[in-house]
């Protein structure tokens, strides 16, 4: 699943990871595309990991790269890692492309001692309006039409921290982004991309 992780480019949300990840530490990637976030974490913070992925094209560009990575369907869950296995566990832009987004979350927790996941805000103001005029949003975060999008549950900020705290999941930091630029005031509405850093309530 490479809903994640894009090609080439570096993503606004890497910089939000990488502020949250300590210096070499372990690092596994999920749905990590051609591995960009990786190589970017282990350029800036010196961490050492896997990535996870499911399509060929990308654990190819991951080799080439020069990244780990292990090819597997996230919807199975993570089986083949042991109980804190890493010190952190990221999700990124994939979380809305889950059919069991619960479990992938949980099971980020098992493996790691620490989740990030960075998600599209459906409850952006543009995307509201859309939605009022009747079409489903397309978006730089939400780039696909309705018949092609890999996406099956969006959410909103509101969603996400609510579906945490009916589930013992301890939101440690957030950030909110819009084009980049972190976002204050009414993040729900005003922020595009939500970056959320996390833990479980109960201990190991």
């Amino acid at each position: 699943m490479s809903a994640g992780n894009g090609m080439g480019r570096q993503r606004p949300d890497f910089a939000a990871i990488a502020g949250w990840i300590a210096m070499g530490s372990s690092v596994l990637d999920l749905g990590c595309g051609d591995g960009t976030l990786l190589r970017y974490l282990q350029r800036t913070r010196d961490t050492r990991g896997y990535g996870v992925e499911i399509d060929d094209a990308s654990i190819l560009a991951c080799v080439k790269n020069g990244v780990n990575v292990v090819q597997s369907d996230l919807e199975r869950g993570l089986s083949g890692f042991e109980d804190n296995s890493f010190d952190y566990v990221v999700l990124s832009q994939t979380i809305q492309a889950m059919k069991n987004s619960e479990i992938i979350v949980r099971e980020m927790l098992r493996v790691g001692r620490e989740g990030i996941v960075t998600f599209p805000n459906f409850g952006y103001w543009k995307n509201r309006l859309e939605v009022m005029k009747g079409r489903m949003p397309v978006s730089e975060n939400l780039p696909y039409e309705w018949f092609d999008t890999p996406n099956v549950h969006l959410c909103a900020i509101a969603d996400f921290e609510r579906f945490c705290a009916e589930r013992d999941i301890r939101i440690l930091e957030r950030k909110v982004l819009t084009h980049g630029k972190a976002v204050g005031l009414l993040p729900n509405l005003l922020g595009a991309l939500a970056v959320y850093h996390f833990g479980s309530t109960r201990q190991k």
